[in-house]
């Protein structure tokens, strides 16, 4: 996958359907002839913008373009949810595998990464300001020890808080599985069942990103046993794409429709 220019529209990364198609090792005629096909599926500022007019007009003038695309008269942006559809679409091994990277490497902003404040409205340019000017002054401020313990105390409380788990989901999870191995027999074979089942439709390695997720949490500067506790469960729950497959297949090993 080459070197992708980075798009930042309306508050998140966004892909040209040329740029999709280079990354799923496919043409813009097929995914353009997917998204025909299938467009009842595709919901407008969730899957996918259009541009056209005036704000195309801003759009081109604001970054550099591609030169098929200097004179469109309509430019689609793909979300990552919109990707993962187009995925899905394609079904082959080299667009999933395509996908997960764009998910790890490009939709995901990392630490450290630098922002375009030109891409943010006016009222998220001027908060962006007033906060880092209010950072600033608390930092400049912050003089003795015992002021500073108490800044590192806080930031440690909002790094603790990076995982966000969805507790309701989770005890539906551990009930349903606990019914099939009620049928099945033992808990720990069907939970790794469910985990071999999710790789194979997924066409994912949760074991590869848990790593990477690991990796993220170190980088955000969680605590040890923040990253040690971090499991599979962890990673499915980041992924809506992994979750919605995940809660499927473990509700179809819970009342045996599983084939």
């Amino acid at each position: 996958m080459s070197k992708l220019m980075i798009i930042d529209f309306r508050g998140q990364r966004v892909l040209t359907t040329s740029q999709l198609a280079d990354s799923y090792d496919t043409e813009v005629k097929i995914l353009s002839k997917n998204f025909e096909r299938n467009e009842k599926r595709y919901t407008e500022g969730k899957h996918y913008f259009i541009l056209q007019g005036e704000e195309l007009k801003e759009f081109k003038a604001s970054r550099q373009i591609d030169d098929n695309l200097k004179f469109a008269p309509i430019i689609y942006l793909w979300t990552e949810k919109g990707a993962w559809l187009h995925a899905k679409s394609l079904n082959t091994d080299r667009s999933w595998e395509a996908y997960e990277m764009l998910v790890d490497d490009y939709y995901r902003v990392k630490e450290g990464t630098s922002l375009d404040i030109s891409q943010l409205s006016p009222e998220m340019q001027m908060f962006k300001l007033t906060f880092d000017a209010v950072a600033k002054v608390q930092l400049e401020a912050a003089q003795t020890k015992q002021e500073l313990i108490g800044l590192q105390t806080t930031v440690s409380t909002i790094k603790e808080t990076f995982l966000q788990r969805d507790d309701n989901w989770r005890q539906e999870i551990t009930r349903l599985l606990n019914r099939a191995a009620s049928r099945l027999g033992g808990f720990r074979e069907v939970r790794t069942e469910s985990y071999r089942l999710l790789e194979e439709r997924a066409h994912c390695k949760l074991n590869t990103r848990l790593a990477n997720l690991k990796e993220r949490l170190a980088e955000q500067g969680a605590t040890k046993s923040k990253i040690s506790d971090a499991n599979r469960l962890d990673v499915i729950e980041a992924d809506p794409r992994l979750k919605e497959i995940y809660t499927t297949i473990v509700k179809e090993l819970s009342i045996g429709t599983l084939v």
